[in-house]
């Protein structure tokens, strides 16, 4: 195999591919991407046999091939060279691969393509498309809160909710959840599905923004395909928490704050929070919003007060600081709706604003006020 490109350009979609590498992998191959040229394209593919990305990029070609190509010293060469064409030539005997650049010229041992995982086949599937930039604005609002703990499989992945003409994802970690609800998708399908927040994470910076992404599921994989990316990925098998029966749907008590304002004050107090809990306390009468902590451990103290909008009885309720100030962090509205009913029961966090189409719900648990709060 042999062809020329550009550096910089093959660096681009090597990172693309590359996040499905995984540092720890079953099979010595899974190393390496797996090249196949055919005519001008080359697509380049990597995977953990859990999470496969393939992508595409146009190169002049020599002789068509297919060999699988070290990942790691591969993109460290590329990253130190300045954009410049480079030749590459894999021998199809014994895979030995060498790179000619302006500077000189590089080999590395390749392995035989056909050694590589066959990835899953979009077999039996459901499919619909929604424009790439809503899937990824959608991502950035709930992948943050998804769980990190191994017990609860389910709950490390965002659920996705495929209802004919709207889509609904979901996250949570039992302390914090976010609906997302966008009212507007391509779709003839009623159903749902866990989707790992790995390959998320990966669409979230490689997706391009002015196109539509087409998603095809069936019960074991889920394909992610858009303008010269393709992403695979296995589907969580467990089954998702009702996680409507926590959302609470009476909330008398109903405050408006400026968000960046709330965000600001949230940060500098929660410096004074206790470590463990960053239990930040949330006074709110007379259209006034004070923000308090405390760390009796080390005698730390703040407070602020905020003007706001405020309907209800007089409110006295404890939030873990990180979580709010996540969730006002993904938010661009200019104010922000925290509806609240008791103190022992869940904040709900809405955005004054929102796109056409589009819906966010974030709720957050309390906690319960410690001693001297």
């Amino acid at each position: 195999m042999t062809f020329s490109v550009s550096s910089s350009e093959l660096l681009k979609r090597l990172q693309i591919a590359g996040g499905a590498i995984s540092n720890n992998v079953v099979l010595p191959i899974l190393e390496d991407f797996l090249f196949k040229l055919e005519g001008n394209i080359l697509t380049i593919t990597a995977s953990d046999l859990e999470t496969t990305i393939v992508t595409e990029i146009e190169v002049m070609p020599d002789t068509p091939g297919m060999v699988a190509v070290p990942g790691r010293i591969l993109m460290d060469t590329l990253k130190a060279l300045p954009d410049q064409p480079i030749t590459f030539k894999s021998d199809e005997k014994n895979f030995a691969i060498s790179i000619t650049s302006s500077y000189g010229n590089y080999k590395l041992a390749g392995e035989d393509g056909e050694d590589f995982p066959e990835l899953p086949k979009a077999e039996k599937v459901d499919s619909f498309s929604l424009p790439a930039e809503v899937l990824v604005q959608a991502i950035s609002k709930t992948i943050f809160a998804t769980s990190n703990d191994e017990l609860r499989p389910a709950m490390s992945g965002v659920l996705f909710e495929v209802d004919f003409g709207s889509i609904k994802m979901v996250a949570t970690d039992a302390h914090k959840l976010v609906k997302y609800t966008f009212n507007g998708i391509k779709s003839n399908v009623n159903t749902r599905f866990i989707v790992p927040k790995k390959v998320l994470n990966q669409m979230k910076s490689s997706l391009p923004s002015k196109s539509d992404i087409k998603v095809s599921f069936n019960k074991s994989n889920v394909f992610f395909e858009t303008d010269g990316v393709h992403m695979i990925c296995r589907l969580i098998d467990a089954r998702y928490p009702d996680y409507n029966a926590v959302i609470p749907t009476d909330n008398p008590n109903k405050l408006s704050v400026n968000r960046a304002d709330f965000h600001s004050s949230l940060k500098r107090i929660s410096n004074y929070a206790n470590k463990t809990t960053n239990q930040v306390v949330l006074d709110i009468a007379n259209n006034n919003l004070s923000i308090s902590a405390q760390d009796l451990d080390f005698s730390n103290e703040a407070k602020e007060n905020i003007s706001c909008v405020y309907e209800g009885e007089d409110m006295r309720i404890s939030f873990n600081a990180k979580f709010l100030a996540e969730m006002l962090g993904v938010l661009s509205s200019e104010e922000v709706h925290l509806n609240m009913s008791f103190p022992n029961r869940a904040g709900i966090l809405l955005p004054g604003e929102t796109s056409e189409g589009e819906e966010i719900l974030m709720l957050v648990m309390p906690v319960m006020l410690s001693v001297g709060a």
